[in-house]
């Protein structure tokens, strides 16, 4: 090895995003081109130095909750995790992560472990542990107009929430929860109930949807159809669509066709989303996936507003 082609690994102070920066400045592009007889202009790192003074550098924090059943695992929901520091480096925000156990919730109740939160997400999973946690939560975010994400499970879940507090529906629940619920409100298409392979009823891989204009996802994605990743069994139950409309969810989000429900909202609120895929896995430093932007940016209001309450004029006078 030539000496001019040794490079120092560097430690990184405080973000692993550093390392490109530092393996530039030892000139690994320079050598890289030169080994391999390439031509090329020098490597402009400017959106990446931007990017990390967003990241290093921010104006202000901002609370998240993630609310799930494996939080203790350093590395459950790390491409989560990502997507919410891309998102907040957007808006020259830290999201503060503040991890919380989906079973606790059940025991401790919601107000004292939503304290000073100012955005809440629940994310994909399986299974049945946790989940009345989880819906109490949604409740509570609902309720209290706190920004509100959910992914895969976390919509199913805002989907049930939505279902038993305001459209009535007592008991409604998932198959995969409760197979014997009154209120299937998310279950098994009717084609893959025959399938016995569980592997087989799983709809995998990239799915296109359909957005609906004037809705939050649209508004993000800023496009009428997008394609995101998917990995789940359950789906909304479509004969619940228009009284779940009627009680004020808003569908969103579709395939194609219009018969599979991607994504869910609720309209009046500050930001109350929920989508059946993954989309956590499309997001880049330089390119924050648009609801994962959307979603901090939303928390960040949240947050300034705490920050600076307005005072009204009689209490000026007081």
């Amino acid at each position: 090895v030539e000496p001019g082609a040794v490079l120092s690994a560097q430690d990184v102070t405080t973000t692993i995003y550093e390392i490109p920066l530092a393996y530039s400045k030892e000139g690994i592009d320079r050598i890289v081109m030169e080994k391999l007889k390439l031509q090329g202009s020098p490597l402009d790192m400017s959106r990446w130095e931007d990017f990390v003074q967003r990241v290093i550098q921010p104006e202000g924090t901002v609370r998240i909750a993630v609310v799930g059943k494996y939080s203790e695992l350093q590395d459950a929901y790390r491409s989560i995790y990502e997507a919410l520091l891309h998102g907040g480096a957007a808006h020259r925000y830290k999201v503060e992560i503040v991890k919380i156990n989906a079973e606790e919730v059940e025991e401790k109740g919601c107000t004292e472990l939503m304290h000073g939160i100012h955005g809440v997400l629940i994310p994909g999973g399986f299974g049945t542990r946790g989940i009345e946690g989880k819906i109490d939560v949604i409740r509570y975010a609902r309720e209290n107009e706190i920004p509100f994400f959910g992914i895969c499970l976390g919509m199913q879940c805002a989907t049930i929430e939505v279902a038993r507090h305001l459209a009535s529906l007592e008991n409604a629940n998932s198959t995969e929860i409760n197979p014997e619920t009154p209120h299937p409100v998310i279950s098994l298409l009717e084609e893959q109930m025959k399938i016995e392979d569980m592997g087989g009823t799983m709809r995998l891989g990239a799915y296109h949807c359909h957005l609906v204009p004037g809705t939050k996802a649209h508004k993000a994605y800023g496009v009428p159809d997008m394609s995101e990743r998917h990995r789940h069994r359950y789906e909304f139950n479509n004969k619940y669509r228009e009284k779940l409309e009627d009680a004020g969810l808003r569908i969103a989000g579709t395939s194609p066709d219009g018969k599979l429900v991607e994504i869910v909202e609720v309209p009046d609120h500050p930001w109350f989303v929920g989508v059946q895929f993954h989309p956590e896995f499309t997001s880049r430093p330089l390119r924050p996936q648009p609801l994962f932007r959307d979603f901090v940016g939303a928390a960040v209001r949240i947050a300034e507003k705490q920050r600076h309450p307005l005072v009204s004029p009689a209490a000026d006078e007081e």
